[in-house]
């Protein structure tokens, strides 16, 4: 993890995420408190919890985007989860320890790239060296006898003879090729596992997905992969082979190790529509099913042991950070044990004209900065006036004031209807610069925006 200051974080942040400024500090906080705590004595870190933040407002205001950046920018495992796919416990639907589950698997993927990477280098010399063997004719596939051969049940070990003069010489003429490029298009035959495809019964029955494959996993453990044999190209046998010698040289036991240690100290868990499971009151009382959703999420929250197929992960000190609109409810209606479990809460603004224009052109994944990367590909150059740009940005406020509030999500509804026509023929425009301007935008946008029914279903 960078070691960074709240204000270098939210500069970082800044620099994709337009205005909200309070959220960005709070979570720039609770970002830095995690590296204030590991530098405590044992005893005074463990009483430290994380002090989780409850993030309100509408769509398309940052939300989202504000936990997901935060998460890569400190390399942590972080999880996007909707509140509205679970269910308490007896309905049918995810169980909400399955979000520490997925948690943990985002974090032993995360762990296996970073051990990919350091061991590539050693595993392309063992790899190269295991080619030119197959192509020298010194290591060839087991042809298998039995039935038990096909999976490599009660097969010898391979061993490797060491290579005679004759064949050494062999060797390095092959090798010297091999460098050059002089091989990548000859044939060879190498061994491949096969992946076994997942028992169709086995998924999409009302929750059993999760039994069905943990069922698959532990028969996948037990039985050896059946290996088959492929003709390949060099440069593809290159590739597969990198991976096997990969795989071969990965400490499992220390990848799963810290996965598990880095879910419990950086994980990041984003629960959002969290305003969805507020129980409310109706004829029949209250509504239990969705408050029962917010009591099986809570001991998560609070703090418990989650048993996962690569050992148990504590979650007392996983950052949830929660979000909801709450247009319909209010916090103040979660269950009082939920709401002191985020102490941190945060309303976030909704967008203005200004806001919108920034949104356009200021962030490094600004939307037009991605429409002209994506027309450039085709030698088409696309300009845009101020007042093009002012004009999409009024456009898009009024249109979020008249209908439904989307946040800056508006403004790709709004930059496809402008560019449609010049997408479609960017071939016809080649090696030529496009200039968009306020009449353009208007030109394109004034026809559905005097059919108000029209605007609504395409705007």
């Amino acid at each position: 993890m960078k070691n960074l200051t709240p204000q270098q974080i939210v500069a970082e942040l800044d620099r994709y995420i337009v205005g909200q400024h309070r959220a960005k500090k709070a979570v720039a906080i609770a970002l830095r408190n995690r590296q204030r705590r590991r530098n405590l004595p044992p005893e005074l870190r463990d009483e430290i919890r994380p002090k989780n933040i409850l993030m309100i407002g509408p769509t398309g205001v940052g939300k989202t985007e504000i936990a997901r950046r935060l998460a890569r920018l400190v390399n942590a495992p972080f999880l996007k989860v909707e509140a509205t796919k679970f269910t308490e416990v007896g309905y049918v639907g995810r169980d909400v320890e399955s979000i520490i589950k997925d948690l943990t698997e985002i974090a032993v993927r995360m762990v296996k790239e970073e051990k990919t990477a350091a061991l590539r280098e050693k595993a392309r010399e063992n790899a190269e060296r295991r080619l030119l063997r197959i192509l020298a004719g010194l290591e060839r596939p087991k042809e298998a006898k039995s039935p038990f051969d096909l999976f490599g049940v009660f097969a010898p070990e391979k061993t490797q003879s060491v290579p005679d003069q004759e064949e050494q010489i062999k060797l390095e003429t092959l090798r010297e090729r091999y460098r050059r490029g002089d091989l990548e298009a000859e044939m060879v035959q190498i061994e491949v596992a096969e992946t076994p495809p997942v028992p169709s019964g086995m998924v999409g029955i009302g929750g059993l997905d999760e039994i069905g494959q943990g069922l698959q996993e532990f028969f996948s453990a037990m039985l050896p992969k059946k290996m088959s044999l492929r003709q390949v190209t060099v440069a593809e046998a290159r590739e597969i082979l990198i991976q096997q010698e990969t795989e071969k040289l990965i400490d499992w036991d220390d990848v799963y190790r810290e996965a598990i240690t880095r879910v419990e100290e950086s994980g990041i868990v984003f629960l959002d529509e969290i305003d969805k499971i507020v129980g409310g009151y109706s004829e029949n009382g209250p509504d239990v099913s969705r408050e029962g959703v917010q009591r099986d999420i809570l001991p998560i929250v609070e703090g418990t042991t989650v048993w996962t197929k690569y050992g148990p992960v504590k979650t007392d000190y996983i950052l949830f950070i929660a979000a909801g609109a709450f247009h319909v409810s209010k916090p103040s209606e979660l269950i009082p044990e939920f709401q002191g479990r985020f102490p941190i809460r945060v309303e976030l603004e909704s967008l203005t004209v200004e806001d919108f224009e920034r949104i356009l052109v200021e962030p490094e994944n600004a939307l037009l900065r991605q429409e002209k990367a994506l027309l450039e590909s085709e030698g088409l150059h696309l300009e845009f006036t101020k007042e093009a740009i002012k004009a999409m940005a009024e456009l898009a406020y009024r249109l979020n004031k008249e209908n439904e509030n989307i946040g800056a999500r508006r403004l790709y509804t709004i930059l496809e209807q402008v560019l449609e026509e010049i997408s479609f023929r960017a071939f016809e425009y080649r090696g030529q610069t496009v200039r968009i301007d306020e009449k353009f935008v208007r030109e394109r946008l004034d026809p559905i925006l005097k059919t108000t029914d029209l605007s609504r279903y395409i705007l």
